[in-house]
């Protein structure tokens, strides 16, 4: 948006003032102008249409209807106050109540007189009711609402708003204001070809038009033009960083294979590799080739071997005389890196070091000293790595495990551990559906390993209702017989939540009975243990001293039990999609055949039925999660909470993939032809960068 008016802090707007303007800044971020014109309506409502009381239900949203108020009393004690009120049209009788600003609405209502009244419509013991209904005397006028708008917007509100007068209709009057008296600075952003060949609407029409549309057409085409904008300068964005980093930082050039990666991969590799990590380790060598500094994502399922493929392009960077580090987001997973790596390249190969909290002041000067002389090849850590302490020789390529927990700054920051910046590979066992990942990691390539290693037989996944849990029982003293252990799961929302505890402590008395002793053993992790009796119960299970771990989800990371091939999940239906995908993943490490039996209670809401088949269905997990975008939206998916990426307000990554895919697309056929926007149709582009409100702030990364 153009100009310095859009700017202004929003208390100068009339109508808004220091109080409000708090409020709004409170309660919704709004501090400017601008962020007031992009407080956008939710949905807009048809107020041509005319409702009789016998035609509606409970399932219809917002609805007009006209009728005369018969009677109206407060009813009830100091915190149970209501305000009910009676109407009646030619077809019925409905119940309207309030339980705020009661007073106050209650001097406004005239018995006898007709009313157009407005709501979302609700039934209380078969009857029809509303609740804060608004409410117009009527008058023919009102009724046909002659030069009004049809559709009127609908704007989220609060109740602390609603005590200054800014609910929807409030914040529907702020608006229309702004827009009368500013409309005209709102200034192009998209060059003429851009809105020609993809047939926009210019953007001050858009922005009318989505707040006060003339009719429903003009509406959709004013939130096409105003999400293929914000797309557009978001891949505009990323893809812009992209092509700077390429230019600005020349990366190290690994030119050979040595014995370092020859020797691992012919004589200590425990499998085969497959395709999928052949491929990566592909994609990874001719990007370190190329004199650019890599910054690839690799995404992969639990237990697809992206360590592996990690460790032999750290191997490759060591054959070239350089360092390597991997940082990871907890001590628990740092130590499973640790143990991992040593376990597969042996004492004798290369010097490989532990840092995180935990490690000693003595242990740390030993690792300092190896660090800057060269000595030590691989180090692995949490975010101490990043400390500036800590002094490289020459650190050459970097693993980032788990991305979405460390923002850009940090990767920023080791980049600056060398002259040249290392090479930077992103691992992420979350799988992030094609657009999302386009959109939160669209300054990085994406390489994918989309296949198990050989041997690895699929998990089978059952769903069990609980009029069931007598043949659970069975399928486990079956598993144990067999030599096997189990997990149980039980979800744990938060901490201290007390119903799940009791589940947990319910649920192992059941076990127990169900397993006695001394045939039986039990290990039980939960989050009230401390930390030593959890790893001491954790070792119990791991050495096999007992057959079922009982736990709450602290299990989810970095547990690798090969002999446990159960995975039990009880309340199945409490837990997301992505977090029961990374449960399942905690079973299927050894070449036994794996279970994972969902318990769920015998009725499902539609969305807990849709996860649980899911799951049943597929042990993919990209169609998982895709099915968990569109489930519950692109802001809750692990980890897009913190990236500030996903700030879109029009755009919606679940239903406007197609969207962003052609406009990714077209993207980079503006950079192929003209890196620099230089071109004189291009320079409104430019000022979209020097706007930092056009988007996001890179800043950061150079």
């Amino acid at each position: 948006m153009n100009g310095q008016a859009l700017q202004t802090p929003v208390e100068y707007l009339k109508g808004v003032g220091a109080t409000r303007a708090e409020v709004l800044k409170k309660e919704l971020a709004i501090y400017t102008f601008d962020d007031l014109l992009k407080h956008f309506p939710f949905r807009h409502i048809d107020r041509t249409r005319f409702y009789k009381i016998k035609d509606i239900n409970d399932d219809l949203p917002y609805v007009q209807v006209i009728a005369r108020l018969l009677r109206k009393e407060i009813l009830g004690e100091k915190h149970t106050k209501r305000l009910v009120a009676i109407v009646q049209d030619d077809t019925g009788i409905m119940e309207l109540v309030w339980f705020q600003g009661i007073k106050w609405i209650e001097k406004t209502l005239i018995p006898g007189k007709a009313y157009v009244l407005f709501g979302k419509p609700s039934s209380f013991n078969g009857k029809a009711q509303m609740s804060h209904p608004e409410m117009d005397l009527y008058s023919p006028e009102a009724a046909k609402r002659k030069g009004n708008l049809t559709l009127q917007p609908v704007y989220s509100s609060t109740e602390k708003l609603k005590q200054f007068t800014l609910d929807s209709k409030g914040i529907q009057k702020l608006v229309a204001g702004l827009l009368e008296q500013y409309g005209n600075t709102i200034s192009e952003n998209l060059p003429l070809y851009i809105l020609n060949r993809f047939k926009l609407m210019g953007r001050a029409d858009a922005y009318r038009n989505f707040h006060f549309p003339e009719d429903a057409i003009k509406l959709a085409e004013a939130q096409h033009r105003l999400k293929f904008e914000e797309l557009f300068v978001l891949q505009l964005k990323l893809l812009r960083t992209k092509l700077l980093r390429v230019q600005k930082f020349k990366g190290n050039i690994f030119d050979k294979v040595g014995t370092y990666f020859n020797e691992f991969y012919h004589h200590k590799l425990p499998f085969e590799l497959t395709n999928a990590q052949k491929r990566v380790l592909k994609e990874i060598r001719q990007d370190t080739q190329r004199g650019v500094q890599m910054n690839r994502l690799l995404q992969g399922d639990v237990g697809s071997g992206k360590t592996i493929v990690a460790l032999m392009s750290m191997l490759i960077a060591i054959d070239n005389g350089f360092q390597t580090c991997i940082m990871a987001p907890t001590e628990i997973l740092a130590n499973q890196h640790y143990q991992t790596i040593k376990g597969v390249i042996g004492d004798d190969f290369l010097e490989v070091a532990l840092l995180t909290g935990s490690t000693s002041q003595k242990a740390r000067r030993v690792i300092h000293e190896r660090l800057e002389s060269g000595e030590l090849k691989i180090l692995i850590g949490t975010h101490a790595l990043i400390e500036d302490k800590v002094q490289y020789q020459n650190l050459g390529f970097v693993v980032i495990d788990e991305q979405h927990r460390f923002g850009v700054e940090q990767r920023a920051k080791l980049w600056r551990k060398n002259t040249i910046p290392p090479h930077v590979l992103v691992m992420t066992a979350t799988p992030i559906p094609r657009t999302l990942a386009m959109t939160l990691y669209g300054d990085l390539d994406v390489s994918v390993i989309d296949e198990l290693p050989a041997g690895r037989k699929p998990i089978e996944t059952l769903h069990f209702y609980e009029s069931r849990r007598l043949r659970m029982f069975g399928f486990m003293k079956e598993e144990i017989a067999k030599g096997r252990q189990i997990y149980v799961v039980y979800p744990l929302i938060k901490e201290s939540e007390k119903l799940d505890l009791k589940n947990l402590e319910d649920g192992t008395e059941i076990m127990r009975r169900e397993f006695p002793l001394p045939q039986y053993h039990i290990s039980i992790v939960h989050g009230k243990l401390k930390p030593a009796e959890k790893e001491a119960e954790m070792q119990r299970f791991i050495k096999g001293q007992t057959q079922i771990m009982v736990a709450t989800t602290v299990i989810e990371v970095g547990v690798n039990v090969p002999n446990a091939s159960v995975m039990i999940i009880e309340n199945a239906e409490r837990f997301g999609l992505s977090q029961l995908h990374q449960l399942r993943g905690r079973v299927g490490r050894g070449a036994e055949q794996s279970y994972c039996l969902l318990m769920s209670k015998d009725k499902l809401s539609p969305d807990g039925r849709v996860r649980l088949n899911t799951m049943v269905k597929t042990n993919n997990g990209f169609e998982i999660s895709e099915i968990d975008l569109q489930l519950r939206g692109p802001g809750n998916i692990e980890g897009t909470q913190q990236s500030g990426l996903l700030d879109l307000k029009v755009a919606d990554l679940t239903t406007d993939q197609e969207l962003l895919i052609q406009i990714r697309k077209f993207v980079e056929d503006v950079f192929a032809k003209d890196p620099q926007l230089a071109a004189p149709e291009n320079q409104v582009l430019n000022q979209a960068f020097q706007s930092k409100h056009a988007g996001l702030s890179w800043d950061k990364i150079s």
